[in-house]
Formats: structure tokens, sequence, C-alpha cells
């Protein structure tokens, strides 16, 4: 065997040694998504990170269109938002060890044209100008735990494809409309709403226990009645919002639209609320009444 043969049996034989003792370890580090424990730091991983109050920030951007019967569906809007979060960790005496996620959320509505901030509109159908309220909800909370609501233990519920894994969430939304009166289940008007998520990444990044949080895609898309500040006067119709996104690696990455918006007008933005909030989640719809109060508006 010439000393070339022999040199590179030697490197071969060193990275097939080397390659053996990785693929051991990262087994080790594996996340089992059938362990409760191991589940429940999977989702935090993909919501925020597995150190206490160390925060998040999602953004995306897309579009917003109208559908009607008997017209073609409208690209009304174009729209870009954010979420800041941040995960601490709880206890329940019968839910277990468990998460509780802080955050605020941002989506503003742009000129599809421009991409601009539109502060008011022109409502093709009613031939009304009326104000833009933007998206600002604060807070957006929820809690997790290793018991889920069905007394079961928790199991992460993504898929996994070779280096790839995926997390589909889909909420049907069906309550009392905030906007409504006391008779919503006799004369409708009854919240409707459907909001689907999806967030895809890598296998070796989400399922490795030493890394304390994972990169993260993620698409979004909703579907509602018209918005209230549309004034659409129960005119029969759906808008939806399709959009995708990323987490990012911090606020600078944020694009300069909504990083000014926040520094405008909605500085509280720039940071999750505080570890432990315990205020009443806030919707878009309970906003706009919020700002309807506020503001002194009519009704007309």
């Amino acid at each position: 065997m010439t000393f070339f043969c022999k040199v590179l049996a030697t490197f071969i034989a060193v990275l097939t040694v080397s390659s053996c003792a990785m693929m051991v370890e990262a087994r080790e580090h594996r996340l089992d998504p059938n362990d409760s424990a191991d589940a429940l730091t999977l989702m935090r991983k993909i919501q925020c990170s597995t150190v206490d109050n160390r925060e998040a920030i999602y953004a995306w951007e897309g579009k917003a269109y109208a559908r009607r019967q008997g017209e073609k569906d409208k690209n009304i809007f174009n729209v870009v938002g954010m979420n800041v979060r941040a995960c601490s960790s709880i206890q329940d005496e019968k839910k277990g060890n468990g998460f509780a996620m802080v955050s605020r959320e941002i989506l503003l509505y742009l000129d599809k044209d421009t991409g601009e901030i539109i502060d008011t509109w022109d409502n093709p159908w009613t031939g009304e100008t009326v104000k833009v309220q933007h998206v600002e909800n604060d807070p957006v909370n929820w809690e997790s735990y290793e018991i889920g609501w069905n007394g079961k233990p928790a199991t992460w519920s993504g898929e996994v494809f070779g280096n790839q894994w995926n997390y589909r969430s889909t909420f049907p939304l069906w309550y009392p409309n905030p906007l409504g009166g006391a008779y919503q289940s006799e004369v409708g008007g009854t919240y409707h709403a459907t909001e689907m998520f999806n967030f895809f990444g890598r296998t070796d990044d989400l399922f490795d226990s030493r890394n304390s949080e994972a990169s993260v895609s993620v698409g979004w898309a909703r579907l509602s009645d018209w918005l209230p500040w549309m004034k659409m006067n129960g005119r029969e119709g759906v808008f939806y919002v399709h959009t995708s996104g990323f987490r990012l690696k911090g606020w600078d990455e944020l694009s300069e639209t909504m990083k000014n918006y926040i520094t405008e007008r909605a500085p509280k933005y720039r940071h999750a609320p505080p570890k432990g909030d315990d205020r009443e989640n806030m919707t878009s719809w309970k906003h706009y009444k919020q700002w309807r109060k506020e503001s002194g508006k009519s009704s007309e």
C-alpha cells in the first residue's frame, strides 16, 4: 500500500469513528416527542425559549382579501405583523410542570400598491372613507403543561420528514361578539373566525436538547367577518389574510415600517409583557370597542 493510500485509509477511519461518535451523541441529546416533558420542551423552543424571560420576536407579511358572492376576490390591503413574547416556568398541582407565555402583537394594514401604512380607507362597497384601526393586541398570553386539557400526558403532534419538521394549529373561533348585544343567539352576530398556523424548521435544531430555542418559519392565515372599522353594515362576505414569516434574531431584523410604527406610535410593543401578566387577553374586536369608547366616536 502506498503512503498516500495509508494516509487516506487512516483519514477515512478517523472520519468514520468521528461520525459514529457524533451520531451517538446526537441520539443521547434528542428529545422524545412522545414524552410529556420533552413534548413541552419542543413547544417551548418553538414558541420562545427554554431560558426564562428571554424574549423572542416573530414577524410575518402577506396580503388581505375580500370575498363576496358573485365577485372576484379583491386584494384590498397588504399586511405586516409582529409578536414579541417570552416564556417562564410554572407548575400546577394537577397539570405538573409547564410554561407561561406572555406576548404582544401588531398587525398593520398597508396600501397594496405603495406598501405605506394607511390610516384611512375608501370602502368600495359603501363609498365611505373610514378610519383604519391597526391591530394592537396586548396581551396575548397562554399556558401549557405536561398534562393537557384532556387530562392526558402532553405529546408533540408535529410531523417529521427527514431533517424537516412541521407543526400545524387550527383555531376555529365561535363566541359572543364583543360588539354585539344580549340576543346574539336569537338574531345572529356571534363572532365567527378561524386562525391557521403552520410552523416549520430543521429537526437537528429543534430536537437537540442542548439548544434553548429553535429557528422557525411560520405561516399564518385567518378567515373572519368584515373588520368592524370597515363599516360593512351587515353585507355578505368574508375577510381573509394569508401570510408567511420567521422567528427573528432580534429587533434589528424587523422591517423599517414596523420599527418606525412601534417607535412613534406603540413603544410598549418593543418588549413582551412582564412575567406573570394575568390580564385578560385582547382581541382586535375588543380593541375596536375600547378604541370607540376612548375616542368618543358615535355609532354613525
